[in-house]
């Protein structure tokens, strides 16, 4: 439903557009052209040139886009709150109705000298609302998104621009609400100062949802293992507390925090947190399983999503792949490599390729490869819940684990604890505490725990380039932000016109 409504809404706003360059003298076609119609817009509305390339701006460069069409319709002598609310919230009916009524003209610039205010204080009203009315827009219904990794390639790439749907699971009422606008957690310019004041915090609620979390949909949500970082650009989520704790300090938190010069420690709000996007493979109360790379839910096998990558192991007769096959054929960039394609130098003839399964099947067929199979991590001690003596297990062999709902109840004993400490005691807000092989929860001795909510498994369709569920447990319902919908830009070097406008399988 709610991409329904998004695709109802694009068309509207381009349609209206359509009628209304006529209008205004501009060749119609040109309100067809991302961005190349905004910036037809800044050039007949007299708007200085550098608000057109702040758009580029993520996240914050929405709004600037928003504000330019305000002023584009003040050009129409449409000044009220009651038609900039319009341009907000309807623009596909709005600009449609602009567009095409006989009754609605173009006026051009002159049309604001004329008005009791003067232009420069239309022009901040205007800011102001767009302002005001996109911060809503951002918190209820869409947020932009950019892809910062490669986790989730090949479905979705490196700076791919994404809208996620915040009503498809219904929008959260912010639990920080004193924050920066336009920005997350950080303050714009800085990867470190943050942008919220935590002292007002509000409690967890969601307004109605159009659907619930379905298995295979692509999920933005809240990191759950970023709750607390070290607050250094090289360090963040990127490299979480909790596995520098873990690898680096061998466990001894203590010894972590006695450095607060070389580790400053920050505490995120939930709803702070760092964005995280990957995809939903399973929900309350599934069984998941990882068996050989192979990922199995309910003892079946799980969707393959047909852009997904993982890692082949691929034998030649000695002849060398050629450079042309992996630009060409499999779209490596050869002179950044290094993560896709990995040479085995004691064994004359091996690669190691990270790609989609149709592009397996390109190699396979090249006359010089012998064989090709899928490569299997064989590490262990790096997943969740992190308790090698119980849960020897491998991102390739992984489980079975079943994923906890509201209202299970959860055995504690010495075999179990690992995998439900951080739910009990972090998600759900309880104080957990161990004494003599006793588990104590909020203060009662407890041999059973009976959750509050219900938790969904998230995994990058790049299965070896993901952190995902596997190295930090079960991600609770109240860390989901939204849907991923539709990619409506994308850019490398240059835009990456064939994925503008692309829904998300």
């Amino acid at each position: 439903m709610g991409l329904f409504l998004l695709i109802i809404g694009t068309i509207g706003w381009h349609v209206g557009m359509y009628g209304m360059f006529k209008k205004a003298g501009i060749a119609p076609w040109k309100a067809f052209v991302p961005f190349y119609n905004t910036w037809e817009i800044v050039k007949i509305c007299k708007i200085r040139k550098f608000w057109f390339w702040l758009q580029f701006i993520p996240v914050a460069g929405q709004f600037i886009t928003i504000w330019i069409t305000i002023i584009f319709v003040m050009h129409f002598k449409k000044v009220s709150v009651p038609d900039h609310a319009a341009v907000v919230f309807f623009p596909f009916i709005y600009f449609p109705y602009l567009g095409f009524s006989k009754k609605e003209k173009w006026y051009g610039h002159e049309v604001l000298k004329h008005y009791h205010k003067p232009a420069s204080r239309e022009w901040i009203d205007a800011g102001v609302f767009a302002i005001v009315a996109a911060t809503i827009i951002r918190t209820f219904v869409f947020e932009a998104y950019v892809i910062p990794t490669g986790s989730m390639e090949k479905t979705l790439l490196i700076n791919d621009f994404l809208f996620v749907n915040k009503m498809s699971y219904g929008a959260r009422i912010p639990q920080t609400p004193l924050s920066f606008p336009f920005v997350h957690n950080t303050l714009p310019f800085s990867k470190t100062i943050p942008s919220y004041i935590r002292q007002v915090q509000l409690p967890y609620k969601r307004l109605p949802a159009f659907t619930e979390v379905k298995r295979n949909d692509v999920v933005v949500f809240n990191f759950p293992a970023g709750d607390t970082i070290i607050n250094l650009p090289e360090y963040g989520s990127a490299n979480p507390y909790y596995d520098v704790v873990r690898y680096q300090f061998h466990g001894d938190r203590q010894a972590l925090l006695s450095q607060p010069d070389q580790f400053p420690i920050l505490v995120h709000p939930m709803d702070k947190t760092d964005n995280y996007i990957k995809r939903c493979v399973g929900l309350s109360g599934d069984v998941i399983q990882v068996k050989n790379g192979v990922l199995f839910v309910n003892n079946q096998p799980a969707l393959i999503p047909p852009a997904s990558q993982t890692e082949y192991l691929v034998e030649t007769n000695g002849t060398p792949i050629g450079e042309d096959f992996f630009t060409n054929e499999l779209g490596i960039d050869l002179e950044n490599a290094s993560d896709q394609i990995k040479v085995d130098n004691s064994r004359p003839g091996m690669y190691v390729i990270n790609m989609t399964p149709e592009e397996a099947g390109k190699v396979k067929k090249l006359p010089n490869v012998k064989n090709i199979t899928p490569y299997i991590e064989q590490t262990v001690g790096m997943t969740f819940p992190n308790d090698e003596a119980n849960y020897p297990w491998t991102i390739d062999n992984y489980g079975p684990l079943k994923i906890p709902k509201k209202g299970d109840v959860l055995p504690l004993n010495p075999q179990t604890i690992a995998l439900y400490r951080r739910l009990i005691a972090t998600y759900e807000n309880n104080k957990l505490d161990e004494v003599n092989g006793k588990y104590f929860v909020n203060g009662k001795e407890a041999t059973s725990y009976t959750t509050k909510l219900s938790y969904y498994w998230m995994m990058g369709d790049n299965r070896h380039r993901s952190q995902d569920s596997r190295f930090w447990g079960f991600v609770p319902e109240t860390h989901v932000v939204g849907k991923a919908s539709l990619i409506w830009f994308s850019w490398n070097k240059g835009p990456r016109w064939k994925r503008l406008f692309n829904g998300i399988k």
